[in-house]
């Protein structure tokens, strides 16, 4: 009786042209038959795992006459995903192939295959052999006559050793392919299925599309929250990434699926094999987006990222790969310049920007080495006596090739690439110096107000490199004001809490700048230890254009008021404004109306004047 084949079977194939033989097979493979220890021992000693019993019904055997036959039969279990471990292979079977043959033309079709070659003594030559088919582990020769045991021993060992050769290959296979982070596809495989897909795309016509996609300010997650939560955090955007793909309602063709890969850090490609017009890629580009910006708890922690998309077709946009992938990269860029979980598509004139972006990174990244910035410093005024209560240091950059380049083009390319971080420290060690200098002049300055990014804010160590700073520059800490803007108090609600509590700890004074821009809750500035409140200029720039900006600015006023909390209003360039914030009892006011930004010897003059009227 054959036994049914199930999910474990070890499938064997039996090629003889004698049909007895067929039956001899079977009753030995799959008949009934008591469970022989020394078989199992045998498979231990030499697998080092013992398999399942010889009669568990664990072989699947089908028999055919010639070698053509078994060459087609195996090829096609081959193409079904159901492949034969095993071949038992006669020598001799006229009118067709012989048995050397037949195991050769296997080898071609399934490369894997264990073959047992059955053959009389006179049959062949172990030189004819080894001559024909070289010397392989993946054969072994049987002498006739032979007898079950010898034919249970060649089953039980050579079908586990097929498996075993099969799992270490698929282990070699996915470290070679595969992120092992993500279980994504690598940067290997990614490049070998678009130089597949591209070459199908120009040989038919068809259109495909490569997305390519970056994770909004990944590395700021890395420096607060650590590389343990990052990683976490790739591996639930990327399977967030593949659920997409699965349910996308777009391509998804079964001979050449879509694919999402890691390509490394935080970026990530898509391929969609085959798409019918450009808004299919804009309507998998969107769900990608919203799936990502969905929170993710991790642990005590919540955090939300964002993603840039930049989408290019081929062949139409390159054809070849490094093209493709330059362009798909580009669109990305100008996509992030946009705002989060954006998505463009590929157009020639974005080089133009990126290659201005490449310009202020190369030079940006030897501006502190050659001197090529400076600090101006703009006054902060009493709005009820008129004396100075304050500056705000404030960073300038000449380039010899760029000229002046604006802080609202270089600050946020500073931050991407981490040099942000050096670039807060030079602030932070000049400013202190300059002031220290005009405190041993005697010149009255109350204090020094610095702008801090969020990422130097909850770099590790960053109260450190403020302790060092003030300790190498002589400054009292209670002479430097940290300026932080309203939106960084969200960005990361427990690294900034941690951080500004311990700047407050040693006498540190923090202000809120752009105040009112960024969405922050009362509760918020309650818990937070915060010395001043810094209006942002767009409400100090609606003073008589309309009730709604002026009430706001008297709500803040009084509620700073009540909490105990300085107010500085910014923008201040006009009489009525300042006469408007007088009658409000805003106390400080900064802007052009009472000082432009100023270098260092024009800082210091208006400290003498200062002196003078004080004196």
């Amino acid at each position: 009786m054959v036994r049914p084949e199930t999910d474990q079977s070890r499938r064997i194939l039996v090629i003889d042209d004698n049909p007895a033989i067929h039956e001899d097979f079977r009753k030995t493979l799959v008949g009934k038959a008591p469970a022989d220890k020394t078989l199992l021992d045998m498979e231990s000693e030499l697998f080092g795992a013992r398999g399942p019993e010889p009669d568990a019904g664990n072989f699947h055997v089908d028999c055919v006459p010639q070698g053509r036959d078994g060459v087609e039969a195996a090829a096609r279990a081959k193409a079904d995903g159901r492949p034969y471990a095993l071949a038992f292979v006669d020598g001799r079977m006229p009118p067709g192939m012989d048995g050397i043959q037949t195991i050769k033309e296997l080898w071609r079709a399934c490369p894997d295959i264990q073959a047992v070659l059955c053959t009389a003594y006179a049959d062949y030559s172990w030189q004819e052999i080894q001559s024909a088919l070289g010397v392989s582990d993946n054969l072994v020769i049987l002498k006739k006559p032979f007898d079950t045991v010898e034919v249970l021993q060649l089953a039980h060992a050579l079908t586990r050793k097929w498996e075993l050769d099969r799992e270490i290959q698929g282990r070699l296979h996915k470290l070679a392919y595969f992120d092992t982070l993500t279980d994504l596809p690598n940067r290997t495989l990614f490049l070998d299925r678009l130089e597949h897909l591209l070459k199908l795309s120009k040989r038919y016509g068809r259109m495909g599309a490569l997305l390519f996609l970056d994770l909004d300010n990944f590395k700021r997650v890395n420096d607060s929250l650590g590389h343990g939560v990052g990683d976490e955090l790739l591996k639930i955007a990327s399977r967030r990434m593949s659920d997409c793909l699965r349910s996308a309602d777009t391509v998804a063709r079964l001979d050449q699926p879509d694919m999402a890969a890691r390509l490394g850090g935080d970026e990530f490609a898509v391929i969609l094999a085959d798409v019918e017009r450009p808004e299919t890629a804009a309507n998998v580009a969107l769900r990608l987006a919203d799936h990502l910006a969905k929170p993710i708890d991790i642990g005590t922690h919540q955090v939300i990222v964002t993603s840039s998309i930049g989408i290019t077709l081929f062949p139409q946009d390159g054809d070849d790969v490094a093209t493709l992938l330059k362009n798909a990269d580009l669109a990305m860029y100008n996509a992030k310049q946009n705002g989060p979980s954006r998505f463009l598509f590929y157009q020639e004139d974005m080089n133009v920007a990126v290659q201005k972006r490449m310009a202020l990174e190369h030079h940006l990244g030897r501006a502190i080495a050659n001197n090529e910035f400076t600090l101006h410093y703009q006054p902060q005024i009493n709005l009820a006596t008129g004396r100075l209560v304050g500056m705000e240091a404030l960073l300038r950059w000449s380039n010899p090739e760029l000229g002046q380049v604006s802080p609202l083009e270089f600050i946020s390319i500073a931050e991407e690439n981490g040099l942000i971080i050096s670039i807060g420290e030079w602030v932070l060690r000049t400013a202190c110096t300059q002031v220290k200098i005009w405190m041993d002049q005697e010149l009255p300055l109350p204090r020094i107000g610095v702008n801090i990014s969020l990422p130097q804010l909850v770099h590790a160590g960053f109260a450190r490199t403020v302790d060092a700073v003030l300790a190498e520059t002589g400054l009292p800490p209670h002479r430097l004001e940290l300026e932080i803007t309203e939106s960084m108090l969200m960005s990361d609600p427990e690294g900034v809490a941690r951080t500004l509590h311990e700047l407050k700890g040693r006498g540190i004074q923090v202000a809120v700048d752009d105040f009112g821009t960024g969405y922050s809750s009362l509760g918020r500035l309650r818990d937070l230890p915060i010395d001043c409140l810094k209006i942002d200029r767009c409400f100090v720039t609606g003073i008589s254009l309309g009730q709604r900006d002026e009430s706001i600015l008297n709500a803040v006023i009084a509620m700073a008021a009540g909490m105990d909390l300085r107010v500085v209003a910014e923008g201040v360039e006009t009489p009525g404004q300042a006469d408007f914030l007088r009658t409000s009892h805003c106390p400080e006011v900064q802007g052009y109306l009472f000082s432009r930004p100023l270098t260092v010897s024009q800082a210091e003059a208006f400290l003498r004047e200062q002196c003078r009227i004080i004196g």
